[in-house]
């Protein structure tokens, strides 16, 4: 447990956390939408530091970033919590358990820990994932800020509903962001999550500002978020709005692991690819479909269309000269090399 970083103290021992954008307002003795930080005699703290719900060694794909590090392995790690409650969440027995049940759990794992088992499995990288990492800021944070000194790069797998103050306080240590644009209407953002759509499309032109490197994430669920208006206005806004280099990953929805959308089937591969050609032919350089192998998600050079990285699942074969095109040596963005 530790005091919060962000909140603001109001009468009555009244707390206005300040974390995300829903800004909540607890009272004493409550907690915040997030069901991890709570209100204890008028102050705020995380219910959740160091004390972590998974750790583990992953492929950089797996989170999924292509062009951060291309097969390189992080460092993965989570807490209890989340301040979405999505509906097609598949990992909802972390993110959304406490909120009903109440009770933390977790091994002690402290910041100096998780640098350490880093180094050790030879990961270039942290990523803060599996639930929302804005909702563990506190222990996300300290890690960050010995990982830069270690020369490990940071990640955050987020669904971008953190709030201006929060990105601040991140600005310098946060390295890449794959955020989740789960809908691209407003009733479909507050029906399924429980938040709203201009606040993350907000976040996401404030971190292309800011310098962080941005791919975005599409869980493409079948008569929720398939149709073609919607995959014209996605690719759309990144286009114009985020850069042409920013890249998509359309990946397939399995209702069998989600929070509550059991009875919605798998997704189609043919939405997939349909998605895929409508991103490409709005003019994304990068558009990648994810959760099916072998479909998509070879890397090319948006100038010849060579193969640049080439991938089977979390098999990967590169083939560019030091992040540059085999063929025609246009550079990749991204970071590609370190």
């Amino acid at each position: 447990m530790k005091e919060a970083y962000l909140y603001q103290k109001l009468k009555n021992k009244t707390i206005k956390c300040r974390l995300c954008q829903h800004g909540c307002l607890i009272t004493l003795g409550q907690r915040g939408l997030c069901g991890v930080r709570e209100n204890k005699s008028g102050v705020l703290y995380s219910l959740v530091y160091a004390q972590a719900i998974s750790e583990a060694v992953d492929p950089i794909e797996k989170k999924p970033f292509f062009h951060f590090l291309p097969g390189s392995m992080a460092l993965s790690v989570a807490t209890l919590g989340c301040n979405l409650r999505c509906d097609n969440c598949q990992n909802w027995p972390i993110s959304q358990g406490v909120k009903t049940a109440g009770k933390i759990v977790g091994q002690d794992l402290p910041p100096e820990k998780i640098i350490e088992d880093a180094l050790k499995n030879k990961c270039a990288s942290i990523a803060y994932t599996y639930t929302e990492p804005t909702i563990f800021f506190e222990y996300a944070l300290d890690t960050m800020k010995l990982a830069k000194k270690k020369g490990l790069k940071n990640l955050f797998v987020s669904n971008g509903y953190m709030s201006d103050d929060c990105l601040k306080m991140a600005d310098g240590y946060l390295d890449a962001i794959n955020v989740d644009l789960k809908f691209f209407d407003d009733q479909a953002y507050v029906k399924n999550c429980g938040a709203h759509l201009p606040p993350i499309l907000h976040n996401l032109t404030t971190l292309k500002k800011m310098g962080v490197w941005l791919e975005i994430t599409t869980l493409v669920i079948p008569t929720l978020s398939d149709s073609t208006a919607m995959f014209e206005q996605m690719s759309e806004f990144i286009r114009h709005e985020l850069g042409p280099e920013v890249p998509w990953h359309l990946s397939r929805f399995s209702g069998s692991i989600s929070y509550k959308l059991g009875n919605i089937p798998d997704t189609p591969v043919d939405t997939l690819v349909r998605a895929r050609k409508i991103g490409l032919k709005n003019g994304l350089r990068y558009v990648y479909i994810g959760n099916v192998v072998g479909e998509g998600e070879n890397t090319q050079c948006p100038k010849c269309r060579a193969l640049v990285i080439k991938r089977f699942g979390y098999d990967i074969e590169r083939k560019d000269k030091q992040g540059r095109c085999p063929e025609c040596g246009r550079k990749l963005e991204g970071k590609i090399i370190k």
